[in-house]
């Protein structure tokens, strides 16, 4: 059944090496709108949801370069930015090319 639906939507989720991790409050609609396209690609990505939890904050904050708003995506621990600058590679044609890398 899945494939099937990669085949109607154009997917091709085994395309996909990168690692993507995200950054998230359960209830922040640009989290919700990136995992959505994330969804949509195919891609497979760790959460972190880290509503409240100042220390996760923190550590996501030094892993972003002092940036705190979420979300805050990762693809191959290469911080890119939120929900904004995905959108972005997307439209742009670069994030098909960065998820096809592999993690090093």
């Amino acid at each position: 059944m899945l494939q099937s639906i990669n085949k109607f939507f154009a997917r091709h989720p085994e395309r996909i090496k990168a690692k993507v991790e995200i950054y998230t409050w359960q209830t922040c609609p640009f989290c919700l709108r990136a995992k959505l396209l994330l969804w949509w690609k195919g891609v497979p990505f760790t959460e972190y949801k880290i509503d409240g939890d100042e220390v996760a904050r923190a550590k996501m904050a030094e892993r972003a370069n002092g940036r705190r708003t979420v979300p805050q995506i990762f693809i191959n621990n290469q911080g890119i930015g939120g929900c904004d600058e995905l959108y972005r590679l997307n439209a742009q044609d670069r994030l098909d090319a960065l998820l096809a890398q592999a993690a090093g």
